[in-house]
């Protein structure tokens, strides 16, 4: 199966994991799967049915939107990571 891996900010809404198991056979899929077992993760990476704009999904390493987005297929050893845009900070003196 493949496994999502949750960052920090995340884990309160994946029931505490750092990574989960989930099924499908594209990231839509695996997606759909992983907010399906933990539906409150749902709002912090949707924007109704799209992905909002500052989540972004790593398969093995490559970022998806470089790929086939959501459609990407995935493999049973697969790793899809979550990884939150960081935005802020004060300006440069």
């Amino acid at each position: 199966m493949p496994t999502f891996r949750i960052p920090t900010p995340l884990r309160p809404y994946a029931g505490g994991n750092s990574h989960v198991a989930v099924s499908g056979e594209t990231v839509g899929q695996a997606l759909t799967d992983l907010t399906r077992q933990y539906p409150d993760l749902r709002q912090h990476l949707f924007d109704g049915r799209e992905l909002r704009s500052f989540v972004n999904i790593y398969l093995n390493q490559e970022d998806i939107r470089y790929t086939n987005g959501v459609e990407t297929a995935v493999g049973e050893n697969d790793t899809l990571m979550i990884i939150p845009s960081i935005a802020g900070g004060s300006p440069l003196l």
